[in-house]
Order: structure tokens, then C-alpha cells, then sequence
């Protein structure tokens, strides 16, 4: 975890979240090295030196945010549901049902993630890449540990399209900002439910 001032923990619920709030719209909005600490201090309402009270720079500020995501994302995953699921697309699709019902609470939590998994030349994109990367992997293992195999016609076929789906994903976001388009999430289901269909139909017995 990123060390910050243990009296943010201090604070009253409501003023930990406008801060969080703050900070997440801003630089869901601007890279990272664009992203003006003002803005966030002036939509928190609180004094710029006092956000650098709790946090002592931008940096710690943008890794504290990436991992409140993180763990906003973590904590809305039902592990006990989880482990009733046994098919592979039907765990896809309660994963994707989640980070819908999340990002219809959360309005800047999409664009910050994306901003995160596509920076790119940014002072945090190493540290970034690198957690990202260690969450891919580990992923698949606390996720997908329960899956009926038997299911598939090779077994391990799974973890490849379990890749697969993470670079078509990828693929479509990509797609999307090199035309500066905003990402339309009922277009994506559509799209990703249609992949998995063939999928599941190239790849079950």
C-alpha cells in the first residue's frame, strides 16, 4: 500500500471521499502529467497544502487513487459467489455484470482505469505497468481456480482465452482512443458477448 498521512484515515467518511472523488475526476480527465493538483484541492474544498498534508506529493496521490480503484473493484467481487460459479463464460459474465453496476455508481472510475492501463511516457507508468501486470496473473488464479475443465476440449486452452478476451478488450479501448472516441459500454457487451459465443463454441466439446 501507498504510505500516506494516517490522519486522512482520521477524517470524517464523507471528507476522505470528496478528496478521493476529487482526485479520481481529475485525473480521469487529464494524463497524469497534465492533472493539476489545484483543481483537485479546489473540487475537495480543502486547502492545496492541506491535500499535501495527507498526501506528500502528486505521485503518492495518483498511487493511493489507482489502488482505492483497485480495491473498489476487489471488494464489490463476492469470492463466496465466486466459487459456485464453475463455467468459464458465466464467470465472465458475472464479472463484467460487477464493474457495470460499479462504474454506474462510480462516473469517473472507467475513464481513470483507462487513463492507468493506456498511460503511456507518464512519471508513473512503469510502477503502474508493473502492478498491472502482477494483477493480470494473479487474476486468473483467484478467479478462475474453480473452473469445470472438463467442459473444455483441451484443458489448457483456458488460460488462452481467458488471454484472449483480456486482448480483445484491449484491442476495442485502443481502437477507441487512437479515434478519440468515448468508450460505449453497451457496444463493448455486445461486441465481447458475440466473441465469447464463438469462443465457447470452438473451444467446449
Amino acid at each position: 500500500m501507498v504510505e500516506i498521512n494516517e490522519k486522512f484515515y482520521s477524517l470524517e467518511e464523507e471528507k476522505q471521499l470528496r478528496i478521493i472523488n476529487a482526485a479520481m475526476e481529475v485525473f480521469s480527465k487529464n494524463d497524469y502529467n497534465r492533472a493539476v493538483t489545484d483543481d483537485i484541492a479546489a473540487k475537495a474544498d480543502i486547502s492545496k497544502g492541506l491535500l499535501f498534508h495527507y498526501f506528500k506529493n502528486k505521485k503518492t496521490l495518483y498511487m493511493f487513487i489507482y489502488q482505492y480503484a483497485m480495491k473498489l473493484v476487489s471488494d464489490n467481487i463476492d469470492q463466496s459467489e465466486i466459487g459456485k460459479i464453475t463455467d468459464f463464460f458465466d464467470l465472465l459474465d458475472y464479472g463484467a455484470e460487477i464493474k457495470i453496476n460499479l462504474l454506474e455508481k462510480n462516473p469517473f472510475l472507467m475513464d481513470f482505469c483507462l487513463r492507468c492501463f493506456y498511460n503511456d511516457k507518464e512519471l508513473i507508468s512503469d510502477e503502474i505497468n508493473e502492478q498491472l501486470a502482477e494483477l493480470y496473473e494473479d487474476s486468473f488464479e483467484l478467479y478462475f481456480s474453480n473452473l469445470d475443465l472438463s467442459k473444455f476440449k483441451r484443458k489448457e486452452d483456458v488460460y488462452e482465452i481467458y488471454k484472449m478476451s483480456i486482448w480483445m478488450c484491449d484491442g476495442y479501448m485502443h481502437e477507441k482512443r487512437m479515434k478519440h472516441e468515448k468508450v460505449n459500454i453497451d457496444e463493448l457487451l455486445v461486441e465481447f458477448n458475440k466473441w465469447m459465443e464463438i469462443f465457447k463454441n470452438n473451444f467446449y466439446k
